[in-house]
C-alpha cells in the first residue's frame, strides 16, 4: 500500500502554534464571520457576499487609483500605466460578479428584499470615492454620507484635490501642449465641464502619437478604464432590471431609471468626443 503523502517531508510547515498562518495574515475569521443575513432566505447570502466582495475590489481600485494619480503627477508614467491597467482588470472582475448575482430570480430576491430596509448600493461611499477620484464630481452626492463624519471627511478631502483627469490634463501641459487656463485653474470641487480646448489638446496627441507617445498611451489607459467602468454600470442596470424590473430602489432612487441616467455620464468626455474628428 502506498504511503500517504506527507507535505512536511518536503519542508511544508505544519505547526502554527504561536506562528502566523495563512488565516492569521488574511484575517479570514473576521471576513468569514462578516455575513449576517436579516432573513431566513437562502439567497440572501449570495446577495451579501456579492456586495462585500465588490467592496473589497473597490478598496483595491481606490488604492491603485490614488497611487496612479500621484505617480502621474510626478511624471512617472510607467508606474501610473501599470496601476491604471490593474484598475481596468479590477473592473473586469467586478463585471463578472454580476453574472453570479443574475442567477437569483425575482421571487428569490423578494423573499428578503424588505430586510434591506433603506440600504442600497447607491450609498456605497467607496464607489463615490472612485467617481470623485477619477473626475465625476457632484458635491450633492456627499449628502447620503453626512451621518458618518469619518466617511464625509474622506469624500470631502478627495474633492479638495485634483482628480485623476485633472492630473492627466496637467500632464498635457508638461508635454508641451496648450490647455486653456480656465481649465487648469478651475474649482476642482465642482463637476468637470467638457472643453473644446482640451479636446483639441488630446487631438494633437492622437494625430501625432510618435511625438507624444506617453500622452497617447495615457489617453488609452484612461479609455481602457472607462470602457470597463461603463460595462460595469451597464451590467448593473441589466441585472437590476432582470431581478426587480422597474420597481423603485430600496434606497429611494428610481432604480433602473436612475442607473440608466448614470450610463450617460462620461468620465473623460474629450477622449470620447474627439474620435468623431479623427
Amino acid at each position: 500500500m502506498t504511503k500517504p503523502y506527507d507535505p512536511s517531508e518536503d519542508g511544508a510547515q505544519m505547526s502554527f502554534d504561536g506562528r502566523m498562518s495563512y488565516g492569521d495574515y488574511l484575517c479570514i475569521d473576521q471576513i468569514l464571520t462578516a455575513q449576517h443575513p436579516k432573513s431566513d432566505a437562502h439567497d440572501e447570502m449570495l446577495f451579501i457576499i456579492q456586495h462585500q466582495t465588490s467592496e473589497l475590489w473597490m478598496r483595491l481600485a481606490i488604492h491603485e487609483l490614488g497611487a496612479a494619480r500621484t505617480a502621474l503627477g510626478n511624471g512617472q508614467f510607467g508606474p501610473a500605466f501599470k496601476m491604471l491597467s490593474r484598475v481596468a482588470r479590477i473592473f473586469e472582475q467586478l463585471n463578472s460578479a454580476w453574472d453570479v448575482l443574475r442567477t437569483m430570480t425575482p421571487g428569490e430576491y423578494t423573499k428578503f428584499r424588505d430586510s434591506l430596509g433603506q440600504s442600497s448600493g447607491f450609498q456605497s461611499w467607496q464607489y463615490r470615492l472612485i467617481e470623485f477620484s477619477v473626475g465625476n464630481r457632484n458635491p450633492a452626492m456627499l449628502r447620503p454620507h453626512e451621518h458618518r463624519a469619518d466617511i464625509l471627511e474622506k469624500l470631502t478631502n478627495e474633492l479638495s484635490q485634483p482628480s485623476l483627469y485633472d492630473v492627466a490634463i496637467a500632464a498635457l501641459v508638461r508635454g508641451g501642449i496648450d490647455v486653456p487656463g480656465d481649465v487648469l485653474n478651475r474649482d476642482v470641487t465642482q463637476p468637470y465641464t467638457p472643453n473644446d480646448g482640451v479636446r483639441a489638446a488630446w487631438r494633437q496627441v492622437y494625430e501625432d502619437p510618435e511625438t507624444h507617445w506617453q500622452l497617447y498611451e495615457l489617453a488609452e489607459k484612461l479609455m481602457d478604464f472607462e470602457d470597463y467602468f461603463r460595462r460595469w454600470r451597464f451590467n448593473h442596470v441589466t441585472t437590476v432590471e432582470r431581478i426587480i424590473g422597474f420597481k423603485r430602489g430600496t434606497g429611494g432612487t428610481g432604480g433602473v431609471s436612475y442607473l440608466r441616467r448614470m450610463l450617460e455620464v462620461e468620465l473623460f468626455p474629450e477622449l470620447w468626443h474627439l474620435r468623431t474628428e479623427l
